[in-house]
């Protein structure tokens, strides 16, 4: 099959949940191509779905969080290496060009985050916005359902870190100034390189280099706390670029950076293998090879602790460079903290009121 533009996967992969597994053979793509005819269709469709509840506890001790939030199943960035396309499984879809083209979207999501706000047993807690999928991808744009959540968020002063790879980010940014006052807010952009050639590798559907680099210092000259997020390392793909991206980053007003080692779980690791040999067939097997080299032979690596950040002589150098990059760019500035102190669940709209 030839390469899909636009998208990250190239095919579907299996549902390990489901017992028949259905491809379209290259035969049937062949005749459908001399009768002119479409096989399948590139397009996105989104679906609307009714969840009980929108906060999801995350017991992993090494992701700094204890409850993620997605108002979107599915993403339509359709980054390669992405950790949740697994998740589209349990929906009954491939995590291949499913995860990208089916995009699942909960209208109700502000209503259920202030009922369990407002909840008598609820106490402040670490939330990540998008610790799944991004809520800032395309669809936000029309559906504003973020935004609806950051209004709950700051009405009832409850603090949340926010991590995207979209411009759009900057749409909210007359609610993410009024949190930032009150130390409620921190946003993380993910820029996994400087080079718009391998973003469009990558992460097909994401802001360009140039945008995300524009976000970062936007959001910094208007008081709110950025941290940049490097992740994934991918070898002999974007390593190379550590020193020169936290630098950039450290300038344009980043107050931290972190990284991860990619690690292809679940069905990712063929999808990735099917897209490297695609995308770098002259150094596929070099990237395979370097990213087993991080995790004990292995493409995956599930070890908390261990999952993050790899181990070996590999990881081992990534470490030390981010290490010293952190020491050179960003010695002087200071950790992001934010604010538990002042929630209030018996916050009323005063606007309600008129």
């Amino acid at each position: 099959m030839s390469y899909i533009k636009g998208r990250g996967a190239q095919h579907n992969s299996h549902n390990r949940f489901l017992q028949n597994s259905y491809e379209i053979r290259d035969d049937f793509l062949n005749y459908c191509a001399m009768e002119d005819e479409k096989a399948e269709d590139n397009k996105t469709s989104y679906l609307e779905i009714f969840p009980k509840t929108i906060l999801n506890q995350v017991k992993s001790p090494d992701t700094g969080f204890s409850y993620s939030m997605n108002p979107y199943q599915g993403c339509e960035h359709g980054c390669i290496y992405c950790y949740a396309r697994n998740t589209h499984e349990y929906w009954g879809y491939s995590a291949g060009l499913d995860f990208e083209r089916k995009i699942l979207y909960k209208t109700n999501a502000s209503e259920l985050l202030e009922k369990k706000l407002r909840s008598n047993n609820w106490q402040p807690e670490r939330i990540m916005f998008s610790g799944n999928t991004d809520c800032y991808q395309p669809i936000e744009k029309k559906l504003e359902i973020t935004r609806k959540m950051l209004e709950v968020l700051l009405k009832l002063k409850h603090p949340v870190r926010i991590i995207t790879k979209n411009a759009l980010v900057l749409r909210d940014l007359d609610l993410l100034k009024e949190m930032a006052k009150l130390n409620l807010v921190s946003v993380s952009i993910s820029i996994t390189s400087l080079s718009e050639e391998t973003r469009r590798a990558l992460e097909p559907r994401t802001a360009t280099i140039k945008k995300r680099l524009e976000t970062v210092k936007i959001l910094a000259e208007n008081g709110i706390p950025v941290n940049v997020m490097m992740a994934p390392i991918i070898p002999a793909i974007n390593n190379h670029e550590i020193l020169p991206l936290v630098k950039k980053v450290s300038e344009l007003g980043a107050r931290s950076i972190g990284y991860t080692v990619v690690r292809l779980n679940g069905s990712v690791g063929e999808i990735f293998t099917n897209w490297v040999r695609k995308v770098y067939p002259d150094r596929a097997d070099k990237i395979i090879h370097q990213i087993e080299d991080c995790h004990n032979g292995n493409l995956n690596e599930s070890r908390y602790g261990k999952r993050m950040k790899g181990e070996g002589k590999f990881a081992e150098q990534i470490a030390i460079q981010f290490k010293l990059a952190k020491k050179l760019y960003l010695k002087e500035k200071e950790s992001i903290k934010l604010d538990y102190t002042i929630f209030d669940k018996h916050q009323t709209n005063q606007m309600k009121l008129f």
